[in-house]
């Protein structure tokens, strides 16, 4: 396939894993980055082969040879430089979570439709075979009716200036790591009779960062009688991003289902045995460009739509105003037109 041309916005730490790797590795290419800083821009260009590098992200947008923006933006950056994006007729690759609050992942979403273009959640466990075969465990049968999961997204406390503590920055544990638990929930409705229903939800603020959730937990219950809980927070001793599946005839425990590329163990346990898989050590980031490629040259279908984020981001305000938090706000400073 000929490759895809990539213009990056910014020079985030998340980027060299999550877009500079993938498309080295699947042939794709960088063709323009601009960071607030150019001299950031220009080494971020040296180090990972970037062919050019602006002035601004306006001017990414504008380049007539980028036709898929990569945004790993501060949260609160991600919808409006989307929307400029697609407005500037480009494909998106946007990290999660995808916009501030759900009212402003519809405005993307719907922008998107008019325009014609990709929109899409960098969601990329998705695309690796380690989420792949959870889902087959269940389609299979040997985990029999799923009646439990149990997903944990904690983290060490980043520093006190990161954006992650920011209200104005759509900053928090439930935007930052929680999005990812709601999601893997998400995809089991197949096998869970519909979509989960939030049942409760409850969290802690931050201490000097008002409004900002430091952790939340969620309950949330499936239509077919399954229940499920999702624990976020960033100020744990270490990490956990795990996930459990529970069924009538044994579970399934995945010990870093967001990261397999540093573990990809599924530990499967039946009344018969117990057995480790492992699922490869490829990036899921890896994974997903790849599938974003085949899907923009070949058509190919994407897991993933704008759609989907937007149902994420609705399920975020409502567990946000359950645990007593607002959602979070758009920018106040919209992007500048060019």
């Amino acid at each position: 396939m000929e490759p895809l041309r990539i213009g990056v916005l910014g020079a985030a730490r998340i980027a060299e894993l999550a877009i500079v790797e993938p498309a080295r590795s699947t042939a794709q290419r960088l063709v323009a980055v601009a960071a607030r800083d150019r001299g950031r821009g220009e080494a971020f260009a040296r180090e990972h082969g970037v062919e050019r590098v602006h002035d601004s992200y306006a001017d990414v947008l504008a380049d007539p040879a980028v036709e898929v923006v990569y945004n790993p933006l501060a949260n609160a950056l991600h919808a409006p430089w989307n929307l400029a994006a697609v407005r500037a007729g480009k494909h998106v690759l946007t990290e999660k979570p995808f916009a501030s609050n759900a009212e402003e992942a519809a405005a993307v979403r719907d922008a998107a439709v008019e325009a014609g273009v990709t929109v899409v959640e960098g969601f990329h466990y998705v695309h690796h075979a380690l989420m792949r075969r959870l889902h087959a465990l269940l389609d299979d049968g040997e985990l029999g009716e799923l009646r439990r999961v149990e997903v944990r997204m904690l983290m060490p406390a980043p520093a006190d200036d990161d954006p992650r503590w920011s209200l104005e920055l759509a900053g928090g544990a439930l935007m930052d790591l929680g999005c990812y638990g709601l999601h893997a929930h998400r995809t089991l409705a197949p096998w869970a009779g519909g979509q989960p229903q939030l049942v409760g939800a409850r969290g802690g603020e931050r201490p000097g960062s008002p409004g900002v959730d430091e952790w939340l937990d969620v309950d949330l219950a499936f239509p077919g009688g399954a229940t499920g809980s999702v624990r976020c927070g960033m100020a744990s001793d270490d990490v956990d991003f795990s996930c459990r599946i529970v069924g009538s005839r044994g579970e399934a425990f995945a010990a870093n289902f967001v990261q397999p590329h540093q573990d990809d163990r599924i530990t499967v346990q039946t009344s018969a045995a117990r057995r480790v898989e492992r699922l490869g050590r490829r990036s899921s980031y890896t994974y997903q460009l790849e599938a974003l490629a085949s899907h923009l040259r070949e058509g190919t279908p994407f897991p993933l739509d704008a759609d989907d984020a937007v149902k994420n981001m609705r399920l975020v305000d409502d567990c946000y105003l359950t645990a007593g938090f607002a959602p979070r706000p758009r920018l106040a400073a919209p992007v500048p037109p060019r």
